[in-house]
């Protein structure tokens, strides 16, 4: 089986969020399976700079709309097989993938990532110029949107499916790009492209996909309703039974505490110690007070009402009585962050607060913390939850989408039967949220309840083979393989 698998961004050469990591992990765990997957990504600096060979596949000079471009291959450093788009004149910029460096989107973006979709549609058509031809196309969320238009007028067309990774972002544009883009005419329509007037990515790649997956199980159910369908909960709840919610793995083998290479002090399940020397270190270089025995929070995210920290800023006074301590890692919102810098200057022992991307930081911080602090008011999968679990960092999380499908509430009758590995909140409160955490609190401060729950945490199996395997079957259903969708 053959998949093209297109994606805006893919770590570690290109990263903003979750989709980087997945489109890092998941090809590899699928060719590990016996799927041949090769990826399609722009090019931007950061890729081109990163990439191994400039090995051209493909000239595009003549896509009508589109200045011209070539296909260059690479492999990745697990073996992936790694197709880039080369086009200076929309690529090459400084910035990120989707804004300048004053976080303002890109004027051209219908452009940018029109072409992503035009030569995955290339690539997945009966005119492809490759000797490769892929039996399916796999596009991920908005900005791979657009390819089910293409392949829907395109001869020998392979069938796509798409992956909602989070239903928020959406790529809604003027309907003036329709002609730009030289989409069909015709798929400017109720079915079709169109949403409420504009072009939007998005609804093309729901409308056109054979089958539609998202990020986690509980999520794929909620976004068929009004609360987080963002205007699209009609398509979905019209193909629910096309729709298959699957949980993220991590990289087991980028985030294993035995081998970090960020870490000054490795440390497992069995071999605790580790653990406590690097919150020694941690309080150390963020300039908190050194305290063994007091719980230390922690926050690695973007500050964003999205993520609920809005709730745990308001009530850090009342956490820091207990006592417990607080590191925030993360940026967004300015209000959010201003937030989370004065209440580190005001209690400068007690909460620390960084406010950058920093990888190497994020993993230490998830070594040395004792409770992970993720209130997201609606998360599609999250990834946080899987890395403080494999880290002894039980999380305290609100009871939505993949958070609610990864992580089980700590009670006496969790603890007993061996599955409880967090704390479970419901209904979006400060209070509620202040109640979790100190349920986890009391748990810390049993010591032999939460040395049971981190060897839970640490002990539950978070790689990438399973979600594989449901991904393939996903694939085999879309192709119509009903017998080797049985089979497997």
């Amino acid at each position: 089986m053959k998949v093209l698998f297109v994606t805006s961004e893919i770590a570690p050469l290109i990263k903003t969020g979750g989709l980087a990591d997945v489109s890092g992990a998941l090809p590899a765990a699928l060719r590990a399976i016996g799927v041949d997957v090769r990826v399609l990504v722009p090019g931007y600096p950061q890729v081109l700079a990163q990439i191994a060979s400039n090995e051209v596949l493909a000239t595009f000079s003549d896509l009508p709309g589109f200045p011209p471009s070539r296909l260059l291959f690479s492999t990745l450093h697990n073996g992936v097989p790694l197709m880039v788009i080369d086009c200076p004149v929309l690529y090459q910029r400084e910035g990120g993938p989707y804004a300048d460096a004053y976080g303002h989107d890109w004027s051209d973006n219908p452009l940018r990532f029109g072409l992503l979709c035009r030569v995955a549609s290339i690539l997945g058509c009966g005119g492809t110029p490759l000797s490769w031809h892929p039996d399916l196309v796999h596009g991920n969320d908005w900005q791979a949107g657009l390819t089910g238009a293409y392949l829907s007028v395109a001869k020998e067309a392979a069938p796509n499916i798409i992956t909602i990774h989070n239903l928020a972002f959406q790529g809604n544009f003027d309907s003036e790009n329709v002609a730009l883009l030289h989409l069909p005419p015709e798929s400017f329509a109720i079915d079709g492209i169109e949403f409420y007037g504009k072009m939007s990515f998005l609804k093309g790649g729901l409308y056109y996909a054979k089958h539609i997956t998202t990020v986690s199980p509980n999520y794929a159910r909620e976004i068929q309703h009004v609360e987080l369908g963002f205007g699209m909960q009609g398509l979905l709840q019209a193909r629910s039974r096309d729709i298959t919610g699957i949980l993220n793995g991590i990289d087991t083998d980028e985030w294993d505490p035995e081998t970090d290479k960020h870490l000054a002090f490795h440390f497992s399940s069995q071999r605790m110690v580790g653990k406590a020397k690097n919150k020694r270190a941690l309080q150390e270089q963020m300039g908190l007070q050194v305290q063994a025995d007091v719980p230390l929070l922690a926050v690695v995210s973007r500050l964003t009402h999205q993520k609920g920290l809005d709730l745990l800023l308001e009530i850090v006074p009342r956490l820091l009585d207990i006592p417990v301590q607080l590191v925030v890692l993360g940026s967004g919102e300015k209000q959010m962050q201003d937030e989370a810098l004065a209440l580190a200057a005001r209690y400068p022992d007690k909460v620390a607060a960084m406010i950058v991307f920093d990888e190497g930081l994020s993993h230490q911080i998830e070594a040395a913390a004792d409770m992970f602090i993720m209130p997201s008011r609606f998360e599609p999968c999250g990834l946080n939850q899987f890395y403080s679990q494999r880290y002894g960092t039980p999380p305290v999380v609100h009871s939505t989408g993949g958070l609610a499908d990864s992580v089980v509430d700590c009670t006496p009758q969790t603890l007993r039967d061996g599955t409880a590995s967090g704390f479970v909140f419901s209904g979006m409160t400060a209070d509620n949220l202040y109640a979790a955490i100190m349920r986890a609190v009391m748990v810390y401060c049993n010591e032999a309840q939460w040395k049971q729950l981190r060897k839970l945490c640490m002990n539950k199996d978070f790689s990438w083979e399973t979600s594989a395997r449901a991904y393939r079957r996903v694939y085999l259903k879309a192709l119509g393989r009903a017998v080797e969708f049985a089979q497997d």
